[in-house]
């Protein structure tokens, strides 16, 4: 089922293991799947050096796998066939139970998961399409090896269309503990341990940390603060690097085709050379940390973070990058993976056959709804402004297409629904003030981004739009603080520039560092 190129590269991933592993398949006597799993798992199995990966099959009532470590369960499980993007979750529940994984948490973090409180049953339902569903996955994987109590199996919805129909789970990644949906859309580990924190409760008696001091703090672990920290550790100095994800929202990007002297690549490919930059130079990677504050004491920086940890620098380089805008509107959290969605490549399967409303007339927006038309029987694009902002293209192949409507000048009010899931959207038509109830299944919101700026209002001016103010050099409205990238009032957000900008900031930084 394997190339022979990827049999090759998963020898050498798998060349140190020093457990013995097994993939303990169940199996109905007829799934017509039986073979495409099998198959998969004997091929990595085959991959390892001899005895070191095993199959074994009984019989069973659903298709799907666990993972046992020198014979004792991981709790770690899929059910489904682990392809597309699932297939590095696979690889790396092995190399995580074996200590090798690159991706595992540091010792703050696992303190926190171990101290989760309970027996914690977790359910993934994925696509294996969908690029934010292995976050999620290999995340909470990890979870299991670290707390005995914790088990999690990812299921694929394509696969078990009844259960996840039943479950009433309308997007991808959806989390449930035993019965009850816990998250619902791409997230980091830190986001999920929170959330598994609230819903399951710790038994952390509320660990306090030492002031961390470092000659830069960069806040950020996309493009702009990659290339910052690089730039900074490159001039000999101490450098954190605060991170929710290496990568940020590069993570989230399929295709890469304007990064100039690499013709095509992948968000993920990006990321992974990111993370490999980093790990060339003496740069503390402090990831899942999601900064809660940042300010000035007597000139030096404080930032401190949801763990409660508290880091301080002379210096501080703000590359948050920029999250997916909301509508802010009644509605709209509340059916947040029950109709309402951002990611119509992920989620546009779950509407085949119905009626979704895109929000947003942009390139995004557009983009959006040629991708459902060909799914759903009926695409209904909203618009606030006038006229569309999409390229004349897309706008053009829109509206020759039978199942596409448009309407411009239209405010989007309130998203409706049963209690369960969405059932109507209320518009109103912004020239004649007149409103109107739309019935159909979903809504995918596709208003741009929204600058991560809010934990750095006490430290740098901040423009109408949410972007952090800078001049031509990176530089803020405050001595040692620096904006870069997405966040900040650059033109033009695009991969190459933040780049750019990171490197500038970090030059910048220690220009005004030489001269005091």
């Amino acid at each position: 089922m394997l190339d022979r190129e990827i049999k090759e590269q998963l020898k050498d991933l798998f060349a140190s293991l020093e457990a013995d592993y097994v993939f303990d398949i169940s199996s109905p006597p007829r799934d017509e799947n039986r073979e495409d799993l099998v198959g998969l798992l004997e091929d990595v199995a085959a991959s390892a050096p001899a005895g070191r990966i095993t199959c074994r099959v009984h019989k069973g009532e659903q298709l799907g796998f666990a993972l046992l470590r020198n014979g004792v369960a991981t709790g770690i499980c899929f059910r489904g066939i682990p392809t597309g993007h699932e297939f590095t979750s696979l690889l790396l529940a092995v190399l995580n139970s074996d200590g090798k994984g690159k991706n595992m948490p540091d010792r703050a973090m696992c303190d926190r998961v171990k101290a989760l409180k309970g027996e914690i049953r977790l359910t993934t339902y994925v696509s294996l399409e969908c690029v934010n569903c292995p976050d999620v996955v290999q995340s909470l994987n990890i979870m299991a090896l670290l707390n005995e109590g914790i088990s999690h199996e990812m299921v694929d919805g394509a696969l078990f269309q009844d259960e996840a129909a039943t479950l009433k789970v309308q997007a991808v990644p959806s989390v449930f503990a035993g019965d009850r949906l816990i998250h619902a859309g791409r997230a980091g580990f830190g986001d999920l341990l929170e959330k598994l924190e609230k819903a399951c409760g710790s038994n952390s008696t509320g660990a306090s940390y030492d002031v961390k001091e470092y000659d830069v703090i960069v806040a950020g672990g996309g493009p702009a603060g990659v290339s910052a920290s690089v730039y900074s550790a490159r001039k000999g100095l101490k450098v954190a690097l605060l991170a929710e994800k290496v990568g940020g929202q590069v993570r989230e990007t399929v295709a890469i085709e304007n990064l100039i002297s690499v013709p095509r690549t992948t968000g993920a490919r990006l990321t992974e050379g990111l993370r490999a930059h980093v790990g060339e130079y003496d740069i503390d990677l402090m990831e899942y940390r999601r900064v809660e504050k940042a300010e000035i004491r007597d000139g030096k920086k404080y930032v401190t973070t949801a763990t409660g940890e508290t880091f301080a620098a002379p210096t501080l380089i703000i590359a948050t990058g920029a999250g997916w805008r909301r509508l802010n509107v009644p509605g709209e959290a509340e059916y947040t993976g029950r109709g309402v969605a951002f990611c119509p490549h992920c989620d546009g399967p779950f509407y085949r056959g119905r009626h979704v409303a895109v929000i947003g007339g942009g390139n995004s927006g557009i983009e959006a709804a040629l991708d459902l038309s060909g799914i759903c029987s009926k695409v209904t694009v909203f618009e606030f402004l006038d006229e569309l902002k999409a390229d004349r293209v897309l706008q053009d192949k829109a509206r020759q297409m039978p199942n596409v409507e448009i309407f411009t000048s239209s405010q989007t009010l309130e998203v409706v629904g049963d209690g369960e899931k969405v059932t109507a959207l209320r518009v109103k038509d912004r020239q004649s003030g007149e409103e109107r109830l739309m019935e159909l299944d979903g809504v995918f919101i596709q208003i741009g981004m929204s600058p991560n700026s809010a934990p750095f209002r006490d430290v740098a001016d901040i423009n109408r739009m949410g972007e952090i103010e800078t001049d031509a050099h990176c530089r803020t409205s405050r001595p040692g603080v620096y904006a870069a990238g997405d966040v900040s009032t650059v033109p033009y957000k695009q991969i190459i520039i933040s780049m750019g900008e990171g490197a500038k900031a970090a030059l910048s930084a220690f220009e005004d560092r030489l001269r005091n």
